[in-house]
């Protein structure tokens, strides 16, 4: 599995191998960092470049499920729970926690995705898909990250372009 994620498109498509993009096996829309694309720590932008799936956190967990430091705290998203915390940006249903491949671009130093906690992650589904919104990781739809997290495996590479 190969994953291409486009920003302008706010879209990721899953191709069989990056040798083989001519067929997508399936293209969901997303949500990227409203803060535009780089990877400084604390910009709150969507590296951009080559990366990997590093590891899936959440396999067998209900849809909703909050998380917090990448651990679930037992709750399940709602309106009432929203309404505790109307600020929050809310990671739910499953992680795929991402790590940079290029040294210096996305990977070590000023610049590290995995350090920044960069994730592809479920979002409460009154947010946007399409428009960039999120604090600097990848939001989708609860439905779309869970077919996504069942989809592919642990070191899945994708690229992030512009």
């Amino acid at each position: 599995m190969f994953l291409y994620l486009s920003i302008s498109q706010q879209s990721l498509t899953v191709f069989a191998s990056e040798q083989d993009r001519a067929e997508p096996v399936r293209t969901f829309k997303i949500s990227t960092a409203l803060n535009g694309m780089g990877s400084e720590k604390n910009s709150g932008k969507t590296p951009t470049g080559r990366l990997m799936v590093r590891a899936k956190i959440g396999q067998g967990l209900p849809m909703n499920s909050v998380f917090v430091a990448r651990r679930p705290t037992g709750e399940i998203y709602s309106d009432a729970l929203a309404q505790s915390a109307p600020n929050r940006d809310w990671i739910l249903t499953r992680i795929l926690w991402l790590s940079g491949m290029e040294v210096g671009q996305n990977r070590l130093g000023n610049v590290d995705t995995m350090q920044r906690y960069i994730y592809i992650h479920g979002t409460p589904d009154t947010e946007p898909m399409g428009v960039p919104k999120s604090h600097g990781c990848i939001r989708m739809r609860n439905q779309d990250v869970l077919a996504l997290f069942d989809l592919i495996p642990v070191g899945t590479e994708m690229v992030v372009a512009a």
